[in-house]
Formats: structure tokens, sequence, C-alpha cells
């Protein structure tokens, strides 16, 4: 079964080539995509290509005497979950600015009852005219969303902001368009990945994280419309732009960061694999020999200290156990003052896409889930605001 439905409008915007794997991937994401063409668009692309990756025929005639009663703009608004404008040129932003209605697809966007959101794509000089940023700025307040654009190379050989945003964000921002703003206005710091420490000049100690598990808390608190920051360390995976990244290698500039920045965080996820020991410091390189010795220093515990001295933001923590998984995470739970904590077992975890946690919060409650990192990510987001709710809930009651 598909997803939802999405009206994707195609204008007059050399990014309108794009638009062909575009189709493709939200249709791998199981949307079903009817194509609305504006005039100009078809200059860039044909319809036959969008109808031929759409599987759907091509609107572009708001007075086709075949389409049903003669009121497409209605009926089409009426059906859909989300209407996507990408790419969007100049002209149709100020269209939407102003509230023209001259074609069927500005026709719809007056008539929806859906989410708008709009991807502009457009030469730097364009995007930068304070016409431009007016009509940006109008559409905003009129509850239009707005996806990139980003910088970069355009096809005229100008360099600078109004290329198309990336598809990875765009898709993120489709799927945030039609889920509950659960995290509006709020600050979520996560910590990802596997920090690596030091043997000598050529050799480190590490573990297998992937960081696949952060990466995909990271995608869930945007989707729920979080200002999210990362704090990544050694990971198989990249961030997508729209996320903001911060590179820490090991367990001292990992500490270092996150304690800078949790001071402006409301809740923080410590996803990351940090390192609990480190190798004694040893300058240069170790002469290969049969046996060596490596000296081992216990490091801090980042997420223990934070939790002995910060009230203020919401914590998290993830408990990797080789036996006894409740327990051992209720331990934790405890020892560092926690007010969640998400469990599972190395073997069944660890470098791998699936995973069976335990969501224990201070509560007692314990949730066992079993799938992917990715519908797993979305279950912690949702039971984290449900607690994390019901605490400032109390906190103005008392």
């Amino acid at each position: 079964m598909l997803k939802k439905k999405i009206l994707l409008g195609v204008t007059g915007s050399i990014a309108a080539y794009k638009t062909a794997d575009l189709i493709r991937q939200l249709r791998q994401n199981d949307y079903f995509v009817q194509v609305i063409m504006t005039k100009s668009a078809k200059e860039f692309i044909t319809p036959l290509t969008l109808q031929a990756l759409s599987g759907n025929p091509v609107l572009e005639n708001m007075w086709d005497p075949s389409e049903g009663n003669g009121m497409a703009h209605i009926n089409l608004s009426r059906n859909t979950d989300l209407i996507l404008i990408a790419p969007s040129s100049a002209n149709f932003i100020a269209k939407l600015a102003n509230g023209n209605a001259d074609d069927l697809l500005s026709n719809l966007c007056l008539a929806r009852k859906c989410p708008l959101l709009v991807a502009p794509a457009m030469n730097v000089e364009m995007y930068d005219n304070q016409a431009t940023q007016r009509n940006i700025n109008i559409i905003k307040k009129d509850g239009v969303l707005i996806s990139g654009p980003e910088s970069g190379e355009h096809a005229c050989g100008d360099h600078g902001m109004g290329r198309f945003i990336n598809f990875e964000t765009l898709i993120l921002d489709v799927e945030k368009s039609m889920v509950k703003n659960l995290f509006k206005g709020k600050n979520i710091l996560i910590s990802s990945g596997a920090t690596f420490e030091k043997i000598d000049e050529a050799r480190v100690i590490t573990n297998l994280s992937s960081g696949l598990m952060g990466l995909n808390l990271a995608k869930a608190a945007y989707k729920f419309g979080a200002e999210v920051t990362v704090i990544k360390g050694k990971s198989n995976y990249n961030f997508p732009s729209c996320i903001k990244t911060i590179e820490a290698d090991n367990h001292s500039q990992m500490q270092k960061i996150v304690n800078t920045k949790i001071v402006m965080s409301d809740i923080y996820i410590s996803a990351a694999a940090i390192s609990d020991y480190k190798p004694k410091p040893v300058y240069g390189k170790i002469k290969k020999k049969s046996k060596i010795t490596i000296d081992l220093l216990k490091t801090e515990d980042i997420l223990g200290t934070i939790g002995l001295k910060n009230k203020k933001t919401f914590l998290v923590g993830f408990a990797a156990e080789s036996e006894d998984l409740e327990k051992n995470a209720k331990k934790k739970l405890v020892e560092k003052r926690l007010d969640m904590i998400v469990g599972n077992l190395i073997k069944e975890s660890m470098g791998k896409t699936s995973s069976k946690v335990a969501i224990i919060d201070k509560s007692g409650e314990i949730k066992l889930q079993v799938g992917t990192k990715t519908n797993l990510s979305l279950m912690i987001l949702e039971h984290i605001f449900k607690i994390y709710s019901k605490e400032k809930e109390n906190e103005l009651i008392n």
C-alpha cells in the first residue's frame, strides 16, 4: 500500500530535468505521484518523460473538458496529502506570494487543504534579488514550507545560493511536512558513531559501531520539527546537509563539544559508542614485536558526569549489553541519573541495520521493540516526546 499521495508541481526552472530522478526516488519511498506542469516547465522536460516515470498522465490544462466536472483544481487539491513544487521558479514563488491563479498548478495551491512544500531553484542573482527574498518571506508567513535552496555551481556557470536542494534533504522535508511537529522549537543534541583513541602515531583502538542508529535518530528528530545538532565520531554514514554536524574523533573531543553544546539543548541523546579506555600516550610508532603491552587509562563517563550536574536537559542514554539487557540497562539509568535509556544486545545490534531494543524510562516502564533502526528511531523519539511532555507539564503544575 502506498504511503501518501503527492501532487508534484514542476515549473520553468532549468532544474526541471532533475524532476525525473526525484519522481523515481519518491516512488521508491512508496509515494503516489501525480505530476502537474506549467507551460514553461515543458520547455525543459517533456510531459511524456514524467508520465512514464510517475505512471500517471501529466496534468497541465485547467480547461480540459474531458477532465470530470471542470473543477480539477478543487478535486485534485481535496484528494492529496501534499503539494510539492519542485523545482519552483522565482516567477511561481511570486505567484504564490500574490495569490495569483492563472493556471492549473497555481489554482491548486490556492484551493488546497493540505501542506504546500516549495523547493526554489534559480540563478543566484534571481534568488538574492530583494523581490524574490520578499516573496519567500511572504509565503513563509502564509504557512508555506520551504526546502532549500543550497549553494553551489549553477547551470549558467555562476556560483552561490539558488541550486535545487539535494534529494536526501528534500525527501526528509517531504516526510517532515506530513507528520506532527512534536519537537518544534526544541534543540536536540545527538552524539553518534564510534570514537577512536591512538595507540601510537599509526594505530588506534575503536569499536564496531556503524553510526546508523545515530543517523536515523537525527533524521527522525528533524522530521519531528527539532533543530538537530549531531556530534559525529567515526561512522559509515554521512548526514544530510539539513542536519548540523560536528566532527569529534576521540573521547576528549567528544566530551569538550558535548559539554559546550548541551547548555543550549533541550534534549541530549547519547547514541555514540564512546571509548571507555584510552591508551597511555606513546610518541612515534611502536616497533613490531612478538608481544607488546598497552597501558589503558579509564576515561571519564561523559553522560554520567552530565547526569550528576545537569538538571535542565532531558537525558537519553544507550546501553550496549552482552547479557541481562533489562537489568543492566536499568542499573545504568539510575547510576547516570538519566530520564530514559535504550538498551540493546551487542550481537543483535552493533553493525546491523535492525535491532531489538528495550526502552526504559524513570517510571520503570519497559517497551520491547524489534525492527529496522529507521523504525526504531521513530519509536524512540515518540517515547521521548511522551515522557518529556509529561515532565514539562508537571513542572508547570508545580
